[in-house]
């Protein structure tokens, strides 16, 4: 019967009345709050940067309130200038807010260097597809006289005889000193 009795007094309506209005208010004040506080409808063109030298495309995002994130290049593309930008995301002409991050992919100054692996003592194709997947190019073979046909003697940078490990330039020639099968 006491719930009944307070369930129609004024004191409930008046209560859920107030709740009413509190509620309607957080509403209104979250979604107007939110709309001010993300800038909605606020928009920036991103502009085409591949192509672009670093220092231009900083210059180029600080003018539209843009911020930069260089993430590694992994690959060195000689048909382009190093600290040349290869790639961006989020793509040219998209609609950002200002302040996004614009993530850029750089064009190295070089290639990166490797160590030369151990292909003495194992055959000329083994020796090429070992330097080949490390990134070298096989240059000029040298034949001397060993037993061992196709076998490699000696690694060889520009005329310089090196040792397995020493680190060279990716893309660089290696010459290979063969033995010619003959005692």
């Amino acid at each position: 019967m006491n719930l009944i009795k307070f369930l129609l007094s004024s004191v409930f309506f008046k209560n859920i009345f107030y709740i009413i209005i509190l509620t309607i208010i957080v509403v209104f004040g979250v979604f107007f709050g939110l709309g001010f506080a993300t800038q909605h409808n606020k928009y920036v063109k991103v502009p085409e940067l591949f192509g672009l030298n670093i220092s231009k495309a900083i210059e180029t995002l600080k003018n539209k309130s843009l911020n930069i994130k260089i993430l590694d290049s992994a690959k060195f593309n000689p048909n382009y200038p190093p600290s040349t930008v290869l790639e961006q995301f989020p793509n040219p002409n998209n609609e950002v807010k200002k302040g996004r991050k614009i993530y850029l992919t750089l064009n190295p100054v070089g290639y990166k260097k490797m160590k030369v692996p151990n292909v003495i003592q194992i055959t000329l194709r083994n020796a090429e597809t070992l330097l080949n997947a490390v990134g070298f190019e096989v240059g000029e073979l040298i034949y001397k006289d060993n037993i061992g046909k196709d076998m490699v003697l000696e690694i060889r940078h520009e005329g310089e005889k090196i040792e397995p490990g020493h680190a060279l330039q990716q893309r660089k020639k290696i010459d290979l000193v063969l033995g010619n099968g003959k005692k």
